[in-house]
């Protein structure tokens, strides 16, 4: 009798050992509710996010609804990722339980029109650091890494060919924008006019991504993501990875060589 007792707490030990071997590394509320334009792939956007997690070993909700977004709900979760949301989509309450979440020490990630999100909520539009101003047709420039100490941009060239929506970004929201991603203005056409706006582009530095510590917590954003087929592209989805990985870690950050 004693032999069956051993034997089932042994079993038992073995199962709870495999179990925690098994956990993921981390969880990800990933949102794209949307109060103006909807991009048709976010679909494409969820799909790659979701092969991501299986690739990583993390867990991804996929959620719509900002109900979501209070502060029982969020403790369980390590980042927020804003794919391709616009427009105000979140009430006073739910802001709030945002800005406790990144207060709390939690990581912040927002690709493409994170950016054309929230733009009377001044606590958020600091935390993306820049807002969205205007984009001329979709075309192909030359991107350009700016800093290769940051995670995900290990195998992107300095300089390469990507077509996209070039978002024209407006001022800084915030001190302290670290940037790793610019585009070439040379490289494409930067102009546009919608009649009620219009651009020419942003001269010399045309940033497309970047990082900073904000409030208590990490926030990372990227303008890339417009087109579906970009989520198929692993340089990007490398880069998307290595910006959430940041914004839940603080790691992944190379330092520089010093010398002697």
């Amino acid at each position: 009798m004693n032999h069956i007792l051993i034997t089932r707490i042994l079993a038992c030990v073995f199962m709870l050992a495999s179990v925690a071997a098994s956990a993921e590394q981390f969880k990800v509320l990933l949102f794209t509710k949307t109060d103006g334009w909807h991009h048709k792939s976010i679909n494409a956007g969820v799909t790659a996010m979701e092969t991501l997690a299986k690739k990583h070993h993390f867990l991804v909700d996929w959620h719509e609804d900002a109900g979501r977004i209070n502060d029982d709900n969020l403790k369980q979760y390590d980042a927020i990722v804003f794919l391709l949301t616009t427009g105000n989509i979140l009430n006073e309450e739910q802001q709030g339980a945002m800005e406790r979440f990144i207060q709390s020490g939690k990581g912040f990630v927002g690709i493409h029109s994170a950016s054309d999100t929230e733009y009377e909520w001044d606590w958020y539009t600091k935390m993306v650091g820049r807002t969205f101003h205007i984009h001329p047709e979709i075309q192909t420039g030359e991107l350009q890494v700016l800093d290769r100490k940051f995670p995900g941009l290990e195998r992107m060239p300095d300089r390469l060919l990507w077509t996209e929506e070039w978002y024209e970004f407006g001022a800084e929201r915030i001190d302290g924008l670290n940037y790793i991603l610019a585009v070439d203005e040379k490289t494409y056409d930067p102009e546009a006019d919608w009649g009620r706006v219009a651009g020419k582009g942003m001269g010399k530095f045309h940033p497309i991504a970047w990082y900073h510590e904000y409030d208590g917590g990490r926030a990372f954003y990227t303008a890339l993501g417009h087109m579906g087929s970009t989520y198929s592209d692993p340089l990007f989805m490398e880069h998307i990875y290595g910006g959430l990985y940041w914004a839940v870690t603080g790691k992944g950050i190379k330092k520089q060589a010093t010398s002697n």
